[in-house]
């Protein structure tokens, strides 16, 4: 049950295998992709802890030595001191130009070592071995890669493609049900921006998928990835179609900042509350009925998922001070902030012609419901 999506950038081709035990070909992969016999990993230390050795095992066999660097799980990893200490450690380590860095773990590792290999000897070839939901139809697809600022979520980074993405869907069986559940807010994403057809899959089948069924989550991981690379291939560097996927994101990130990073919202979270959000302001601004949001929050409740900002725990900040938050996102162009917003469930679309004040209204009733 192994699928192939490949990614063809011309001149930075490269494979997502996706399904169950496809760890076991990182070895020999990695093995023929470089010289050298040995490999640095970045991983954190609950991936490290439930993955590293398998990872090492494989390169063994192929004939391969490593060292894991392990690095505090969590959002706030994503910051200057951590990048610091990885470039460092992966120097001491003698990465040459011609070596492959691995990358095992969630989102987090991924942007983190992914922005590592890019700015070390002006550039070393990275391997994405995703080991969360979020990771494997997302962040290790696409050559996003970078840090946290204060000022905002990824302001600091490069688009630096992998070489290879080996997304083993066995491994998200240890993930606890609150990150599983995140992940799938970017796997609803891509049906809402524009699959009508894979959202209708989705209400019916991803109970089973959310409860272990394999075939469920091959068919979930493969169609995000499909999606992702497609319009990748389009729009490499976000100049227009890529935009779309930051559903959700620009009120996600807001929502981020205001919560510090901190598991009081996991990114995932926030995306799903944002593309609820997304929706909510676009059936105001008259581009698609209420019953397309409404049909949106109750998917989104049927999987357990948080779903307005009453869902997020403690203080936030007024509705004025989201919006000011929201202007720090790397979508503003000109000074005007890019939505996305949609004319009905898979037909998202790009605009900057967003009333201030619409939006605002969004905020401040969604906040009157906590």
């Amino acid at each position: 049950m192994i699928e192939t999506v490949p990614v063809p950038l011309p001149g930075r081709e490269y494979e997502i295998k996706i399904g169950p035990g496809v760890l076991a070909e990182a070895g020999p992969r990695i093995a023929a992709m470089t010289q050298r016999k040995h490999v640095a990993i970045v991983s954190d230390e609950t991936v490290a802890r439930l993955h590293g050795g398998a990872l090492q095992s494989v390169l063994t066999e192929a004939g391969l030595t490593s060292d894991i660097l392990a690095l505090p799980p969590g959002e706030a990893t994503k910051c200057w001191p951590e990048l610091e200490r990885t470039v460092e450690w992966l120097l001491a380590q003698k990465v040459e130009r011609g070596d492959v860095i691995v990358a095992l773990g969630g989102g987090v590792i991924g942007d983190l070592a992914g922005f590592a290999a890019a700015i070390l000897r002006r550039g070393v070839r990275f391997v994405q071995i995703p080991t969360s939901l979020l990771a494997q139809v997302d962040s290790s697809v696409g050559g996003k890669t970078g840090i946290n600022s204060v000022a905002g979520k990824n302001l600091i980074g490069a688009f630096h493609q992998p070489s290879l993405v080996l997304a083993d869907t066995a491994l998200l069986e240890t993930l606890e049900p609150r990150d599983f559940l995140a992940g799938y807010g970017e796997v609803v994403k891509y049906g809402l921006l524009g699959d009508a057809a894979f959202f209708d899959w989705l209400e019916g089948e991803a109970p089973k998928m959310a409860a272990g069924d394999v075939a469920a989550q091959v068919k979930a991981v493969t169609r995000s990835c499909q999606m992702k690379a497609d319009i990748v291939e389009r729009d490499e560097t976000e100049q227009g179609d890529r935009a779309l996927l930051n559903l959700g994101h620009t009120f996600c990130h807001a929502l981020e900042a205001a919560t510090g990073y901190s598991d009081r919202l996991l990114h995932g979270e926030g995306v799903a509350i944002g593309c609820a959000l997304a929706f909510e302001l676009s059936s105001r601004l008259g581009l698609c009925s209420q019953e397309e949001p409404s049909r949106v929050r109750a998917h989104l409740r049927d999987m357990g998922m948080k779903v307005d900002l009453a869902d997020i725990d403690g203080d936030l900040p007024p509705a004025e001070a989201l919006l000011d938050l929201m202007g720090q996102d790397k979508k503003v162009v000109d000074g005007q902030l890019r939505f996305i917003l949609a004319r009905g469930i898979g037909e998202a679309f790009v605009t900057s012609d967003v009333p201030r004040d619409a939006v605002l209204r969004v905020l401040e009733d969604a906040l009157k419901q906590r």
